[in-house]
């Protein structure tokens, strides 16, 4: 079977170098390369992107190999239907291997129509590295490489303010385009470079911060033969994903007419402030699955879809969502649910295997950042606590004890966080006093939540009795007498 190359594209497009792109990875390439590729269909963007991998350079190699074209299978639910199509991306150019091709990285940055950078050099990727000096070819890190590439930029454009980038990071930090600017002028001081070059980084670049949605699976190892047959050629770069995606950006609003994504139908929004949508995404869809997991993994399930299409724990969840997760947030309702009724279509993605062990690595701070606002502003806006997230905090603690039916499980997270739990568990008895006691020590943790917990009136006592009924009753039998007594709770609000 042939390789995929530019033989077999009828409507082959060419288009100038419009983009420097850090990362060759399954994410950018089904997420922005793909948007890019949309625009220029339609004659909206017509430009092309250049890409240098931030580590190594093997992937570039091979993806020349294909003429640096690869297959997106875009797989899920849409609108209560099942969506599986596939398209051929060919928005890059050409790949740049920094480690044997530095100068035609210097040549990039003297191109007058290069207009954008970006980047998904992973959380850890936006980082300074205080060995990066300028003379390396190339610098160890991503913010060392572009304050380089810029400065280059800098030079042979003799400061022109006309000339500078529009740089829009996608790693998964918050203000991340603020973040990597501070880092670019560290370089800059680091480095000695003059006061106009940091001039111009100011006045001739935008920085845009952005938040960026969609599941990306990458290579699909288990049914590749399959779509190998479909196709009917070769591709070492087969990326899978969901359909749905979600870019915001924040920046001035001219960017919105260089990058014109909107105009063809993408859900790319360009923004003021990103903040709520940061704050619609952490609590809804990272909330939802930080909450489910223990509560789900201890009844017996591995993924979210069987979690969302189970019966008893798919109500559990929707409850959760529409009664104390949506009401405590403040941003218009028909927004929020929107978005909550695509987080559902999304969870029973049936191509998507997300498994809930891996969602639980680390789950203490998750719950922390994705489960805790929700509860507190619950809380203070109805002096009353949010029963089923506080089932979900009981369960979290249950899901530390490392058993379920079947035997123990390997827990994954902090070792100091392994440790105190190992230690509060050791001496357990099931006892409702001896729930209280632990369910006061964990609350207790300030190194954990930020505060004590145990401080909020009835918090205690609430998980305490939660996780009593989880070990008397097992996951199942907590879960559904706790929703037994929400349907009767509520049907006594309604008719008041």
């Amino acid at each position: 079977m042939e390789k995929l190359n530019f033989s077999m594209i009828s409507n082959k497009q060419s288009f100038p170098e419009k983009v420097l792109q850090f990362g060759e990875g399954n994410f950018l390439r089904a997420f922005v390369d793909w948007q890019i590729d949309v625009m220029n269909e339609a004659r909206e963007f017509n430009g092309s992107v250049v890409v240098v991998q931030p580590r190594g350079y093997e992937k570039i190699e091979k993806l020349k190999k294909q003429d640096y074209l690869y297959t997106l299978y875009l797989q899920g639910v849409k609108d209560n239907r099942i969506v599986k199509e596939h398209r051929i991306i060919q928005s890059i150019s050409r790949g740049i291997n920094l480690y044997s091709e530095y100068d035609l990285f210097v040549e990039l940055a003297h191109q007058e129509e290069l207009r954008f950078v970006f980047s998904n050099t992973t959380e850890a990727g936006i980082i300074f590295e205080e060995t990066d000096q300028l003379a390396d070819c190339p610098q160890k890190s991503f913010p060392g490489k572009l304050t380089a590439f810029l400065y280059e930029r800098f030079k042979a454009f003799k400061g022109d303010l006309h000339k500078g980038l529009i740089i829009i990071p996608c790693e998964l930090i918050e203000k991340n385009g603020e973040t990597l600017k501070e880092i670019v002028l560290q370089y800059a001081d680091l480095w000695g470079l003059n006061h106009a070059f940091k001039d111009w980084v100011h006045r001739g670049n935008t920085f845009c911060s952005s938040l960026v949605d969609r599941i990306v699976t990458g290579y699909p190892y288990d049914n590749i033969q399959e779509m190998k047959e479909e196709l009917g050629y070769e591709d070492e770069f087969i990326v899978a994903g969901e359909p749905y995606h979600l870019w915001v950006i924040e920046g001035p609003d001219w960017v919105e007419q260089e990058f014109p994504a909107n105009k063809v139908g993408l859900n790319t929004l360009f923004v003021n402030d990103l903040t709520p949508y940061r704050t619609m995404k952490v609590r809804i869809l990272n909330g939802l699955h930080t909450a489910m997991t223990p509560v789900a993994f201890l009844s017996g399930m591995n993924t979210v879809a069987d979690a969302v299409n189970d019966p008893l724990i798919g109500l559990y969840l929707k409850e959760l969502l529409y009664r104390e997760i949506i009401p405590s947030l403040n941003m218009p309702r028909k927004k929020l649910l929107s978005f909550a009724e695509s987080v559902f279509e999304r969870f029973k993605n049936p191509f998507n295997d997300h498994y809930l062990q891996s969602i639980a690595l680390n789950s203490i701070a998750k719950f922390k950042a994705r489960n805790l606002p929700t509860l507190l502003a619950y809380y203070e806006q109805n002096n009353e606590l949010p029963m089923k997230l506080v089932f979900s905090f009981a369960a979290l603690i249950a899901f530390y004890k490392g058993m379920r039916e079947g035997g123990s499980f390997q827990l994954e997270d902090a070792p100091d966080v392994l440790q105190q739990f190992s230690n509060l568990w050791r001496t357990f008895t099931s006892s409702l006093v001896d729930c209280k006691q632990l369910t006061a020590n964990v609350l207790s943790f300030e190194a954990w939540w930020g505060q004590d917990l145990n401080k909020i009136p009835g918090f205690t006592n609430a998980i305490a009795e939660q996780l009593y009924l989880i070990e008397k009753m097992g996951m199942g039998g907590a879960l559904s007498s706790v929703m037994a007594e929400a349907e009767i709770g509520q049907k006594g609000a309604d008719h008041t």
